[in-house]
């Protein structure tokens, strides 16, 4: 699968899906994921190379970084699906584009009051917590049909934000049910 012996392995691979030997596409099949990168791990892991040349041992180990930071990036919904984006050449501006849609920035202030009126109360902030959660697996369900089926990348980049903010609000509701238990 990774050949040693080539000048940069790496350049051999149109992308992280091609490393793994997956369809590029954003709903993919974990467990083949999961056994691909174990199986590439268990060619290019710097300590199976130890013996070889200082080349070698080189590539072993920029080929195991290349393969966690691919796996990192495939095996989460997020990041797989802003690494789509990115290769079909749209720039997802994070740092500069947070604009949402109307009815999605009035739900993060209702979710906002809800946390803000639950401060005390944990049975609220887990129900508040169930229905933001519930919201993320409802974005990641969109964004699968809109990149894999709709091929509308803009609209999934609009939605993967969303999801940005939701997981970052998961986080808030963790930590205030975390203080209060």
């Amino acid at each position: 699968m990774v050949n040693l012996s080539e000048s940069n392995p790496r350049n051999a691979f149109k992308d992280y899906f091609d490393f793994f030997q997956l369809p590029r596409q954003f709903k993919i099949d974990r467990t083949s994921l999961d056994q691909a990168y174990v199986k590439i791990q268990q060619e290019v892991h710097p300590d199976r190379h130890a013996q070889g040349s200082d080349a070698q041992k080189r590539q072993s180990l920029q080929l195991a970084t290349f393969a966690n930071t691919a796996y990192q990036t495939l095996k989460q919904p997020i990041p797989r699906g802003f690494y789509l984006c990115e290769l079909a050449g749209l720039d997802a501006e994070l740092e500069t584009n947070t604009a949402m849609p109307r009815a999605f920035l009035m739900q993060q202030m209702e979710w906002r009051e809800a946390m803000d009126e639950a401060r005390q109360d944990v049975d609220a902030l887990l129900q508040l917590q169930d229905e933001v959660t519930q919201s993320l697996k409802d974005f990641t369900r969109q964004i699968a049909v809109q990149i894999d089926e709709q091929h509308n990348l803009e609209k999934a980049l609009e939605h993967l934000r969303a999801c940005l903010f939701l997981e970052r609000f998961l986080e808030e509701i963790d930590h205030r049910i975390s203080a209060l238990i």
